[in-house]
């Protein structure tokens, strides 16, 4: 039984790749019926981002599977895609096709660039989006390349993100116009709205350049401890440095706003970090208002005593985000076993009109990238080979 304040929502997810569907997750985790079609040309899906889903195989390309994907759009809240300008209306899953079926119907184009633009047709990733925004060029050390921050800015925040928070705003709205509209999220425009504080600090004091100013400061940073390992300083106010300073034993705090101390700053606290382990220096400022945390390696962080504080009992992977106090989501199973026939069946579809569009499919071979990729001389080849085995339509695959 689905909990949180989206039950009763439908959603038809026929988004690829990472974006879309991390975006329909997050309204699957709120309660929301997440209904991810798949079939023809479609990716195989990303069972990280499966949680709560319910997954069946159709081409929209054809007659019969166009008509099935029709009957389905009409039980429908919102529908979710990611494909490029034009490509949706060329198989029948336009939104001027759709809404036509279904008024209340909230449609979401997920996209790199947005429907409109010269870039509008044009292939790109999160270090693309990153790079044309202005983000990119403005972060890391001045002596090395950006380096973009794995595809969390782009594809997550300003794709994924952005496109939630625009579809249970349209649901908000049509309580009120009891209309559906479409919605055009862009992850490059994402990007620009997340950096709307640091455009007017670019060429200033504070960011007069890549690896210079406030965000290159020495108590801003990461230092390196005795075993290798890393801390992270974020002591930015005063308090807060004036807190690091004498919790490291290093007398008077020197004025940290004045950058002809930055030197002396970076020296003494280099040096002091390099004194002990991560480990014991994160012990060490528990409780303390210096802002240094150890820098966690991704199999390190759900053993941190904050997540097992908060999230003990989530039964997943990564948390149900925010919470709710009155209506909480659940992180659902994963369950990537085809639902074609019983889907379809819900939805009023015509019994003998299932039973075409599911024996196209199993006759259509199997298409799309698998997650994570494969790469040749991997050390964990094998490892992640076996990781997606019989991931197909048809395999059950539950995980908490």
């Amino acid at each position: 039984m689905k909990s949180g304040p989206l039950v009763g929502v439908r959603v038809i997810d026929l988004s690829r790749l990472a974006p879309g569907p991390y975006a329909t997750m997050l309204l699957a985790d709120l309660g929301a019926e997440v209904i991810v079609v798949g079939g023809g040309r479609a990716g195989v899906p990303i069972p990280e981002l499966s949680r709560g889903k319910s997954f069946i195989s159709l081409d929209p390309r054809t007659d019969d599977g166009r008509a099935a994907l029709h009957a389905l759009v009409r039980t429908a809240d919102v529908l979710v895609e990611g494909f490029r300008p034009g490509v949706a209306s060329r198989i029948g899953a336009g939104y001027d096709e759709l809404s036509a079926l279904n008024p209340r119907l909230i449609y979401c184009s997920l996209t790199g660039y947005g429907q409109s633009g010269p870039r509008s047709q044009e292939a790109g990733h999160d270090i693309n989006y990153v790079g044309l925004s202005g983000l990119l060029g403005a972060v890391g050390p001045a002596d090395r390349p950006p380096l973009p921050p794995l595809n969390l800015v782009a594809d997550f925040a300003g794709g994924s993100m952005v496109a939630a928070f625009g579809i249970v705003s349209a649901l908000y709205e049509r309580e009120k116009s009891g209309r559906g509209q479409f919605i055009d999220a862009a992850m490059v425009d994402g990007c620009l709205s997340m950096m709307a504080m640091h455009f007017p600090l670019w060429k200033t004091g504070v960011m007069p350049a890549r690896g210079e100013g406030l965000f290159a400061a020495p108590y801003y940073r990461t230092y390196e401890c005795s075993d290798g390992k890393f801390v992270a300083v974020g002591a930015l106010e005063r308090g807060f440095f004036v807190a690091l300073w004498s919790k490291l034993g290093l007398g008077e705090p020197p004025d940290h706003f004045d950058m002809n101390e930055w030197p002396g700053i970076e020296h003494k606290l280099g040096a002091a970090f390099r004194a002990k382990t991560r480990n014991d220096w994160a012990a060490l400022f528990i409780g303390s208002d210096a802002c240094v945390t150890a820098v966690l390696t991704p199999d390190e962080v759900m053993s941190d005593a904050q997540f097992g504080a908060r999230h003990a009992d989530a039964g997943a992977p990564v948390p149900v985000v925010p919470q709710f106090a009155r209506t909480p989501g659940q992180a659902g199973m994963t369950d990537l076993t085809d639902t074609t026939r019983n889907t379809l069946g819900r939805a009023g579809v015509d019994a003998d009109l299932i039973a075409r569009v599911t024996a196209a499919q199993e006759k259509a071979p199997r298409t799309g990238l698998d997650w994570p990729p494969e790469f040749k001389n991997s050390k964990n080849k094998s490892e992640l080979g076996e990781r997606h085995e019989g991931n197909g339509p048809g395999h059950i695959r539950t995980v908490p």
